[in-house]
């Protein structure tokens, strides 16, 4: 099947919608629910996804972008847990994804002589040695004076030495983009821009939904044997759709981060520090580095949440207390925003909800899923696709995704290993070949032929040199890419790495995506404007204090 999710695809899509009932219907595409649509649609099953903004338009494109063990559960004593993430990470890193989850280095810096370094020494050699956990290398213990080394920019009297340790990295939005595509390939149906506005029932029984697709305005009934919810911070909304009681609920916690450029920290790895609610980390990003996060609850707008004035302060004020020279507002770059799905516990601080997952069925032939991290979304998909298959029967394969690699993963290893010779044949820029192998895999060649047809594309665009006008304009043909905003802010992450948050970049990149998805002039421009009003109203947003304030200055353009 293809996973080319251009214009074309979409609209064969869309019409074949409602004609037949399909085996399991998914709801949501952020990571759970593509990864959902993949283990079912891998198992032999006839999948459709569909998604009421972009894929990973919610929590997924919003995250630490780390793919870990959760080296703070151990504290915890949830064992069960971080072995269960290690073990996937292990996958990722060598097997499923190598060109999307990468290992990266954190400096642990200690406060306390002695007794600290022994505790906290303890807990991350269990965390070496659980069970998966050997696909990066292994803890160090530092002096301080070999913790300076490392990273110069933090002041000498913030530690009296360190541990440094391995976890792994992922730019969570292509990789859950990758896995949808991944999906495709294997047979499922995926949608964006089609919004649920009911269950279809057949008495008590849910036989499917009713979706409106937001392109067009047209309403679309498809009946399934079984509906997945993977809809994460819009669980709640869910259940008040279904009218039946769900045996648990989602409530939402905001972790905000900060960008910075690469050069501002003169380190040679990333960081992670204590704070009164969570943890802090320091992690490195090609050109910049990422700085969060946050954890405070948040009621207000599910699709919009934004960083104020206090969450960014906060962030600086923790991260400076272990730097030389201070970092400013002036040196941010970008800020992003998003919502974690927490099950609701008995504790009223969030960062202490459970990250585990949870799996009901609460009403015949729909099936919740709710909670866990982003490093086990494999897991997840592969639980609640298995609850779907015992209501579908008895005859339904296990899950294969284990033994999967996403879309670009085969292949890529041999063409990194021979990036000179690569280089040479696209005549590319080693440097730009690295880039694209990193963000694409095996699938660069996607990339390579769409230069040699259009030499042009192979210009950086302008106001965001490290991406290519072919990157752009392959978003559109071949990653389900609808509007200006989705190439700008998940595609690429323009929107957060370059101080003007893409708006030299953006008119630009709608006059390469224009052709591809059938827009004139009028639609064009307005592409264009909407993106302006998003940037300045997050804008405003960041310089508001509180988050009913920042709310409301993100509304504005929510509501253009």
């Amino acid at each position: 099947m293809s996973a080319q999710l251009d214009l074309a695809y979409r609209t064969r899509a869309i019409d074949s919608l409602g004609d037949t009932e399909i085996d399991v219907l998914v709801i949501g595409g952020g990571v759970t629910g593509a990864g959902a649509a993949l283990d079912a649609a891998s198992r032999g099953l006839s999948v459709a996804l569909v998604e009421a903004r972009d894929f990973a338009a919610g929590t997924s494109s919003r995250s630490s972008k780390l793919i870990h063990g959760g080296l703070r559960y151990l504290e915890q004593l949830d064992f069960a847990l971080v072995r269960e993430a290690l073990k996937e990470r292990g996958l990722l890193l060598n097997k499923l994804a190598p060109h999307l989850v990468h290992p990266v280095s954190f400096l642990f810096p200690l406060q306390h002589r002695v007794w600290e370094r022994a505790y906290i020494g303890a807990g991350v050699a269990l965390y070496d040695t659980l069970g998966g956990a050997r696909s990066v290398p292994m803890h160090r213990h530092l002096t301080r004076t070999s913790a300076l080394e490392l990273a110069p920019a933090l002041k000498e009297d913030a530690m009296t030495g360190a541990i440094r340790y391995y976890d792994a990295q992922v730019d969570d939005a292509r990789h859950t983009m990758m896995l949808a595509r991944t999906a495709a390939q294997h047979g499922a149906t995926v949608l964006t821009r089609t919004k649920v506005t009911g269950l279809l029932r057949d008495g008590e029984q849910v036989v499917g939904a009713k979706v409106t697709d937001l392109e067009t305005g047209l309403e679309h009934s498809i009946r399934a044997r079984t509906v997945i919810s993977a809809t994460g911070v819009w669980t709640d909304d869910m259940i008040k759709m279904t009218g039946v009681e769900y045996p648990f609920h989602v409530r939402m916690s905001k972790g905000v981060h900060i960008m910075v450029p690469r050069d501002r920290l003169n380190m040679d790895t990333g960081l992670i520090m204590r704070t009164e609610k969570s943890v802090l980390f320091v992690i490195p990003w090609a050109e910049h580095w990422i700085i969060g996060t946050t954890d405070t609850d948040w009621s207000l707008d599910k699709n919009h949440p934004t960083a104020s004035a206090a969450d960014v302060q906060y962030i600086l004020d923790h991260v400076n207390s272990l730097l030389r020279e201070p970092l400013t507002r002036a040196d941010i770059v970008g800020t992003y925003a998003g919502l974690r799905p927490l099950m609701t516990g008995a504790s009223k601080q969030t960062s202490k909800l459970s990250r585990e997952h949870a799996v009901a069925e609460p009403a015949p032939g729909l099936f919740v899923i709710a909670g866990g991290k982003y490093t086990t979304y494999r897991v997840m998909a592969g639980d609640v696709v298995d609850a779907a298959a015992e209501r579908l029967g008895s005859d339904v394969a296990v899950s294969v995704t284990e033994n999967l690699p996403l879309l670009g993963a085969v292949g890529y290893q041999d063409m990194l290993a021979n990036v000179r010779d690569v280089a040479a044949r696209v005549e590319l820029p080693v440097a730009t070949v690295e880039h694209l192998l990193g963000r694409y895999g095996s699938l660069s060649e996607n990339i390579f032929d769409l230069i040699a047809a259009v030499p042009a594309l192979r210009e950086p665009l302008p106001g965001a040199p490290d991406y290519l006008a072919a990157e752009a304009v392959y978003a559109a043909t071949h990653e389900g890419a609808l509007h200006l905003d989705d190439v700008l802010t998940r595609r690429t992450r323009i929107s957060i790495e370059v101080p003007d948050r893409g708006l030299k970049a953006a008119p630009e990149i709608a006059r390469l995506i224009a052709p591809h998805l059938g827009w004139d002039d009028e639609r064009t421009n307005d592409e264009i404007n909407r993106y302006y009003d998003r940037v300045h109203a997050e804008l405003a947003a960041n310089e508001a204090f509180d988050d009913e304030a920042a709310n409301a200055a993100r509304l504005i353009a929510a509501k253009v």
